[in-house]
């Protein structure tokens, strides 16, 4: 059994903000940006278990890493995708076979499975049979996403701007000020003495 003051990493692996609080511990409160990795004592991470919804944090959203002790006692026995880092989720939709994905799919925590999501539209997964296991099985259109991705994207070089006129105010004008074609010339006051 794991002293409590053991220190443990744990990892956000969602692409958004993961957060929880401790009541038991002067009511801690601990947010994770996506990907951080925190050092955090077992004790707070087993009273987050014992909270309501805190196993399932733990489980689909947080990675305990480096300490298998710490996992057997918080969450029991695992499925060995619980363990996949972004390297793995991409080796797996790019070199993996489609039982190896498809197993993926079915064992992996939600967090590996938005990961899954994430790398196949970055890497613009190229194996149609994944694209459509994705679909079928996560109800997420690979295809669709990517077809998305493009149509918002900002072009890489943009052409630059060219005016077709002169700016009305040429004192505020960027380029050297350009003639401005008045029909009559400033009128010149005289003063009387």
């Amino acid at each position: 059994m794991l002293d409590d003051k053991t220190i443990v990493k744990v990892k956000n692996r969602e692409n958004g903000y993961v957060g929880y609080s401790v009541p038991d511990l002067n009511n801690l409160r601990r947010e994770f940006a996506p990907g951080e990795v925190k050092n955090i004592t077992f004790e707070e991470l087993k009273k987050l278990s014992w909270q309501p919804g805190g196993k399932n944090l733990l489980q689909n959203f947080l990675l305990v890493q480096d300490n298998d002790e710490a996992i057997a006692e918080l969450l029991g026995k695992v499925e060995p995708e619980y363990y996949y880092t972004d390297e793995e989720v991409k080796k797996v939709l790019l070199q993996g076979s489609l039982d190896e994905l498809k197993d993926c799919i079915d064992y992996a925590p939600a967090g590996v499975l938005d990961l899954i999501k994430k790398y196949a539209v970055e890497l613009r997964l190229n194996d149609i049979q994944k694209r459509d296991a994705i679909k079928e099985m996560m109800g997420f259109d690979v295809n669709s996403a990517i077809m998305v991705n493009d149509a918002t994207a900002e072009p890489e070089t943009a052409e630059e701007k060219a005016r077709r006129i002169s700016p009305i105010n040429e004192k505020n004008a960027v380029s050297e000020p350009v003639a401005t074609g008045r029909r009559t010339v400033t009128p010149v006051i005289v003063k009387k003495n």
